[in-house]
């Protein structure tokens, strides 16, 4: 059965960093495109950043850009995300999503209609 498991989340200051690791059991993220998404209390999924098969192309929201980044290392099957100079308004459940993709080079859009699988999430929360 394919899964995907999220972790690396936890509680951190403003302005800090924290790295989140999505692994997937069952199959080989290398086949994938791969999303990362997050979900605030009250608010709607949103998409955050998301990354080729390749790994050469990503795509983000304008609400991290220049503070996260996005990668994965195909051989660890293990897709990153580096979150850095946190705020407060970062805190929800993030998630990782797959998509499956012939073209190694695209990237999807950062809506969670593209997706076809799930992981569970890890909560981040942000707070003095």
């Amino acid at each position: 059965q394919l899964q995907l498991v999220e972790s690396g989340g936890g509680l951190v200051q403003p302005g800090g960093s924290l790295r989140l690791y999505c692994t997937a059991s069952g199959f080989t993220l290398d086949y994938y495109a791969i999303g990362w998404f997050r979900q605030a209390p009250g608010k709607e999924r949103e998409g955050v950043l998301s990354i080729s098969r390749s790994g050469s192309s990503t795509n983000h929201a304008d609400s991290v850009k220049g503070r996260f980044t996005i990668s994965r290392d195909n051989v660890k099957n293990t897709v990153y995300l580096q979150m850095n100079s946190l705020r407060p308004e970062d805190t929800a459940v993030y998630f990782c999503a797959a998509k499956s993709e012939d073209r190694r080079w695209y990237v999807p859009r950062l809506s969670p209609l593209e997706y076809e699988y799930w992981g569970q999430g890890t909560q981040v929360t942000v707070s003095s």
